[in-house]
């Protein structure tokens, strides 16, 4: 049977069926512009490494010299990325050990807590689902430059299937994702073609 759980720290309101799996908290707010370090002792997950397929791509973090940074700040395998800001808000996945690393502001980080009960890979691409969407854009802050707080998100429900179930979501899903971007390469490769013998045709050959 499913279930559904918040994404809150602590206890769910009182009289509540439903289960906190998660933790929500904000990115790591720089005092100024951050200053990048290449000896920096501390990676830093920005926008700009969160990629078209929802993952975290940790190739290309920058980094910098962060003394006081505390343990509860760090990013770790299996947390998601949520973008807070802007036209599209929706979670990226870190898949791998980004190392000593912190999540900057205005992104924030949201940890499972629950494992027996919800798969990151799940919570990841439940996330972008029209059910999580309606949520978050009807609680929207702005209009140009729309804002989901991290309240917001910690109010959100999820739909949980079981563990089994999640899995073949997550791989039925990626296996769509692969179809799509083939069909992409092929409709592109496709339009090259006829666009070259139309060319051919033009010029009489």
């Amino acid at each position: 049977m499913n279930s559904r759980a918040y994404l809150r720290q602590g206890q769910p309101p009182v009289g509540s069926k439903t289960v906190a799996i998660a933790t929500v908290q904000m990115g790591y707010s720089f005092r100024s512009r951050l200053e990048v370090s290449k000896d920096g002792g501390v990676a830093v997950i920005q926008m700009k490494d969160l990629l078209a397929d929802n993952t975290v791509g940790c190739d290309g973090l920058v980094k910098t010299d962060l003394d006081m940074v505390k343990n509860h700040h760090l990013a770790c395998r299996g947390d998601l990325v949520f973008r807070s800001r802007g036209l599209v808000s929706n979670s990226s996945i870190l898949l791998d050990d980004p190392g000593k690393a912190v999540v900057a502001a205005p992104l924030i980080r949201i940890r499972i807590t629950q494992y027996d009960r919800v798969l990151p890979e799940y919570l990841n691409w439940y996330l972008s689902q029209r059910e999580a969407q309606v949520f978050l854009t009807s609680r929207a802050i702005g209009t140009a430059q729309k804002m989901i707080s991290k309240e917001i998100l910690e109010d959100l429900e999820v739909l949980l299937p079981s563990l089994e179930c999640q899995k073949n979501i997550v791989e039925l899903a990626a296996l769509s994702a692969r179809e799509q971007a083939l069909l992409s390469v092929l409709a592109e490769k496709r339009k090259h073609y006829i666009s070259m013998v139309l060319m051919q045709f033009a010029k009489g050959e």
